[in-house]
């Protein structure tokens, strides 16, 4: 019998303990990625990283661009309903909130959806434009990432969530 305890405790620390992740968005268990897909197909190209900023108003980068080419899918990255579909300062935008408060955005995309739709993860949502600022190739993706007010950098959606042991304690030379 005292040979199953500490496996028993074991287990019960991987379901009871959560994993670090204050700032990272929850995954759902058992699916690498955490249930989440590339917004474009094939192997990704980050031309411009997510800039981790001081405070809200600060000038800086809230998303991470994407190397593409004009007129590829553009992708849904989770399960979730168009909340916009449509133009923000000349540029053609879409924005999907998700489970749990989060909410992406594309740009620029040309919509083939509309506010309202439900989408699913890795269905197209529209067609990547040309025209990004600073993009040094023919189209970049930008892709973004909100939980309420904050920023997030949405590349921790293709990440797999980290699962990390914890030592229970000091085990005596007897009780091993």
């Amino acid at each position: 019998m005292w040979s199953r305890i500490p496996v028993l405790l074991v287990l019960a620390v991987l379901v009871v303990t959560p994993v670090r992740a204050a700032a990272v968005p929850p995954q759902p268990a058992g699916t690498p990625g955490g249930g989440w897909t590339a917004p474009l197909d094939g192997a990704l190209t980050v031309t411009r990283p997510f800039e981790q900023l001081p405070h809200p108003y600060a000038a800086g980068h809230r998303g991470t661009d994407l190397a593409g080419t004009p007129a590829a899918r553009v992708l849904a990255a989770g399960d979730g309903v168009v909340a916009f579909a449509g133009r923000v300062a000349g540029r053609p935008v879409v924005s999907i909130d998700h489970a749990d408060g989060l909410r992406t955005t594309y740009e620029p995309v040309e919509p083939s959806v509309a506010a309202g739709h439900a989408v699913a993860r890795g269905s197209p949502i529209g067609t990547l434009a040309a025209g990004h600022a600073g993009c040094p190739v023919q189209a970049c993706l930008h892709w973004g990432l909100r939980r309420g007010d904050a920023y997030l950098d949405p590349m921790l959606l293709l990440r797999p969530p980290r699962v990390r042991l914890l030592p229970l304690g000091r085990v005596s030379a007897g009780r091993r």
